[in-house]
């Protein structure tokens, strides 16, 4: 089976905004708050440990499929953590806590390396790489299983610049902030280079689904 790099569960908001500014160590999305842009995740029954309070139907399908056929993922430095510049120490070990949902090796963009660590079955490496060097360590700890890119906005749009990306699933919250990090003006600038069908969910989110032409 062909190996494929996939960007799944994104969401930005109704004008592409996907993550705010003035991010710290209690705010990830910076002044957006994660509970009104993450709220269809937030709310589904595989997001909730199957509760019987979780939502179903077609935002709990693309939240249980999160996780399937992954095999590494690729992520910014800023969606490991706020720390700019030279690490201070290597304490800080990201926002995810002892037991990152990742479940796979996963491959921070920076230009400040640092040595790897694990905590439960996530390692974190940390590179200085371009796109394409990352994606190959990516790809070759993925075995045969996908690559995800995680985010943020930044390492998003760089991988789909530099053509690499396979597959993408946006998810388009019914609302706008003025200000943040877009990742795009309008999702139909990407058709060009990817087919494009829009699903409608009754939590409001519009899901965007890309595949290569």
């Amino acid at each position: 089976m062909t190996q494929r790099v996939r960007v799944q569960c994104f969401t930005v908001t109704s004008n592409g905004i996907g993550a705010g500014e003035d991010q710290d160590h209690e705010r990830p999305f910076g002044h957006v708050d994660p509970k009104d842009l993450m709220a269809w995740r937030f709310a589904t029954g595989t997001w909730m440990n199957h509760s019987d309070a979780g939502t179903r139907g077609i935002d709990d399908y693309i939240e249980r499929d999160y996780a399937r056929g992954i095999g590494a993922e690729i992520m910014g430095r800023n969606k490991f953590g706020p720390i700019r510049g030279e690490w201070p120490d290597h304490e800080w070990q990201g926002w995810w806590g002892d037991e990152p949902p990742f479940h796979t090796p996963v491959f921070v963009l920076t230009h400040y390396p640092r040595p790897s660590f694990t905590l439960a079955d996530t390692t974190f490496h940390f590179l200085q790489a371009s796109p394409h060097d990352a994606l190959e360590q990516a790809k070759t700890a993925a075995g045969d299983n996908d690559v995800r890119i995680g985010g943020g906005v930044t390492t998003v749009r760089a991988f789909l610049d530099a053509g690499l990306v396979d597959e993408m699933h946006v998810a388009v919250a019914p609302y706008e902030v003025s200000r943040g990090l877009q990742l795009w003006t309008h999702p139909d600038e990407l058709t060009d280079r990817f087919h494009l069908e829009r699903v409608p969910s009754s939590s409001g989110i519009v899901h965007h689904f890309f595949w290569r032409r």
